[in-house]
């Protein structure tokens, strides 16, 4: 009888392995590129459709925004019809029973108002229409309700409530990042605006009287100083994109410097060498000047002697190394960490801090300003720009000069 077992379990062992080996391939992909189980499947899907309905809700929530999620939003819950709104218009409906829209509509300013949701059934005279019951869904913001998604169903569903409000949090948390991308915006623009402020009342004061200087003379110097300041603050106050051009910016300090140069003559002498390929490089606006003129301040301004400037633009692999450096008077080390922690320098200048803090916004913490220096030994400033960066580019073509490359003695 043991035997007959044995003989028995040895002939069924295939079949049992066959059946195992059968339900693991049923149970698994079959692949690295198969979608797997159903729940697998399921949750791959849902994910899909809400990376595809975010990124029109993170421009805010406009008729735009609103035409191209509303597909996406609709799909991932399932629904027969879903529309969303701002606090006086509908925005964007998609599915069946439009002629809904009207009643909805009226439906909304108590939920807007009390920031709380509500289901309310639908009256409707046609026979054949699927939408009889509505989940209103206010859409907030930092306690401010922005408007309202609403989800139409044949029938009352305590799921489909749930599932529509964790959408429409869902839907809020992206339109809180579209109002920290503003907020952002608004941020950087008004760093350069106080860049600006900075650049304005000193500068502008020396650099015309340097150039009345020159009007009886030298005319022809004058006119030249004259083009090189206009051309200078109509860059500098510019109103059009956050970011420009290596060469723009170079171009920019080049004609800084032609100012600087006729005011202090032979105590200045400045360095360029510049590699070609890293000219078309994007950066944020008005971020190496400032640098620049720190070196020209701490460089010059208060010594008898020379100074000697520096500016080094080349290409390392996927960015552009930038180094600013002078001879200067130079400064303790922990002093300037005190600086760039305060955020503004002894003299009020801000233009190292608000730098180093634009760099790191837009490119991330690793891409600050690297400083170099110690009482007496002058000041090295270096810059990693990254060639290529997601939003990062050029809002215009500027048709400015390039400064050529290897200027020495100027």
């Amino acid at each position: 009888m043991s035997g007959f077992l044995a003989g028995l379990c040895i002939a069924i062992l295939p079949f049992l392995a066959a059946g195992f080996w059968l339900g693991r391939r049923t149970a698994r992909p079959q692949s690295l590129g198969d979608l797997g189980t159903p729940v697998e499947h399921a949750t791959f899907q849902t994910l899909h459709t809400a990376s595809l309905a975010a990124p029109p809700l993170r421009a805010g929530l406009t008729e735009e925004t609103a035409r191209r999620s509303a597909g996406r939003l609709r799909t991932l819950l399932g629904t027969d019809a879903l529309c969303l709104t701002d606090r006086e218009h509908l925005l964007a409906w998609d599915g069946l029973g439009a002629h809904h829209r009207t009643e909805i509509m009226a439906r909304l300013a108590g939920p807007l108002e009390t920031g709380r949701g509500e289901a309310f059934p639908l009256t409707c005279d046609a026979p054949d229409c699927p939408v009889r019951w509505a989940v209103l869904t206010p859409l907030t913001v930092d306690d401010r309700v922005h408007g309202a998604l609403v989800v139409c169903a044949p029938r009352e569903s305590a799921v489909l409530v749930r599932a529509a409000g964790e959408v429409a949090r869902w839907v809020s948390v992206q339109l809180e990042l579209a109002d920290l991308d503003d907020s952002r915006t608004r941020l950087i623009e008004a760093e350069i605006k106080a860049l600006r402020a900075q650049i304005s009342p000193h500068f502008v004061f020396n650099s015309l009287a340097v150039i009345a200087s020159f009007v009886r003379t030298d005319p022809e110097r004058a006119r030249e100083l004259l083009l090189e300041f206009a051309d200078f603050t109509r860059y500098s106050f510019r109103r059009h994109g956050d970011f420009t051009t290596l060469a723009d910016e170079l171009h920019a300090i080049d004609q800084y410097l032609a100012l600087v140069r006729a005011r202090f003559g032979d105590r200045l002498s400045v360095t360029l060498q510049i590699a070609p390929e890293v000219l078309p490089v994007a950066l944020p606006f008005l971020c190496l000047q400032p640098l620049v003129e720190n070196a020209v301040k701490h460089g010059l301004e208060g010594k008898a002697d020379k100074c000697h400037i520096q500016i080094t633009a080349r290409d390392a692999g996927a960015e552009a190394l930038v180094v600013i450096e002078d001879d200067g008077a130079g400064m303790d080390p922990v002093l300037l960490s005190r600086i760039l922690a305060a955020g503004v320098s002894p003299s009020g200048g801000i233009g190292l801090c608000n730098v180093d803090d634009r760099l790191r916004q837009v490119y991330g913490d690793d891409h600050g300003l690297v400083i170099e220096t110690a009482p007496g030994a002058g000041m090295k400033v270096s810059a990693r720009l990254p060639k290529y960066q997601p939003g990062v580019h050029q809002a215009l073509p500027s048709p400015s000069r390039r400064p050529p490359a290897g200027q020495a003695g100027r």
